[in-house]
């Protein structure tokens, strides 16, 4: 694959790398919507909402266009929403594999690990290694 491509790539990905800018462009999946109610859908403040469609405007995710005093938002290209709805089915698969393992760990073994803090689980850690004579 070429840099070039990896580039467009991660650009792409830090465009979406914050949750706000991600229901942004699940918002938009119906279609184009005025600034004022992405706003308000998504129960925004004006200056983080401008922030958010500002980075998502300079990585060519959306597209704005201005109606009077109105701003209308899209994607610039939809397949961008097969690319979440894939990273969905990527996050599920990955919650069935924890719940699964947690399953097979049993309900003993699972209430053991939460009840010890993680600090506590460290310490224990550390102490177990020492005393197989290994500093």
């Amino acid at each position: 694959m070429k840099d070039s491509l990896r580039r467009f790539k991660a650009e792409i990905f830090q465009g979406l790398a914050h949750p706000t800018r991600i229901a942004i462009v699940e918002a938009l999946r119906i279609g184009e919507l005025p600034a004022g109610r992405l706003i308000d859908q998504l129960e925004l403040e004006q200056a983080n909402a401008s922030q958010h469609l500002s980075v998502l405007r300079a990585k060519k995710i959306v597209v704005n266009r201005k109606v009077g005093n109105q701003v209308f938002y899209s994607l610039r290209d939809p397949v961008l929403i097969d690319v979440l709805d894939i990273l969905r089915r990527y996050f599920s698969s990955q919650l069935t594999d924890t719940v699964n393992m947690l399953e097979e760990m049993g309900p003993e073994e699972t209430a053991r690990k939460s009840a010890t803090p993680p600090k506590m689980r460290r310490k224990a850690g550390r102490r177990a290694r020492n005393t197989t004579g290994r500093t």
